[in-house]
């Protein structure tokens, strides 16, 4: 029985799963995240390519002062070997940080205190030709994301949420079940031994 509930649980988690997702995501290679979460992101760029070695440069203005801007690098053609650095910086030359990226995707926040120029300089430290998109959103401190039933974060993000949970409880119960299978008929080849 237990092992029933793990299956049904499993199956419902993919089933939401792919209400979840676009219906044209199956048609493409590749994940394209901006595409996935579409309206989640105030500014997208184009595909960027960047050649082994150089460096390409993008820039982001931060429109409102105490804002948490959530960006993102996402390596279109992704293979293992490559590897993005990302230098942040502003038009007075103030550090953000120096992320490196050895995934297809990276998401970081930073808090920024007032309007500003935020320069993305991005460095294929790879061995080959790299496509990258940005992404950018800026979520103010009164933000309606967890409230507003239409923000991307309600309707995308957090159901993937609650179906990967499913998902994993799913697997877990299956394999309790196993174990109590398997411990139900050792227990009764033993009594049926002893009688």
């Amino acid at each position: 029985m237990t092992i029933i509930i793990g299956l049904i649980l499993v199956t419902s988690s993919l089933i939401m799963m792919l209400s979840i997702l676009p219906d044209d995501i199956s048609k493409n290679e590749e994940l394209h995240i901006p595409t996935l979460f579409k309206g989640m992101f105030d500014q997208v760029s184009d595909e960027i390519q960047i050649l082994p070695g150089t460096s390409s440069y993008y820039s982001y203005n931060v429109k409102n002062s105490d804002v948490s801007v959530m960006w993102g690098v996402q390596i279109i053609d992704y293979q293992d070997a490559d590897k993005i650095s990302v230098n942040i910086s502003n038009i007075f030359g103030d550090q953000y940080g120096v992320f490196s990226q050895t995934s297809p995707v990276i998401f970081e926040n930073l808090e920024i205190s007032t309007p500003d120029t935020l320069n993305f300089e991005l460095q294929n430290q790879g061995s080959r030709t790299v496509n990258v998109v940005l992404m950018f959103s800026e979520e103010t401190k009164n933000s309606d994301s967890f409230s507003n039933p239409d923000s991307p974060l309600m309707t995308m993000i957090l159901p993937i949420a609650i179906s990967g949970i499913l998902f994993l409880l799913g697997i877990l119960v299956f394999f309790i079940g196993i174990i109590v299978s398997l411990v139900d008929r050792k227990n009764v080849q033993n009594n049926k031994k002893s009688n």
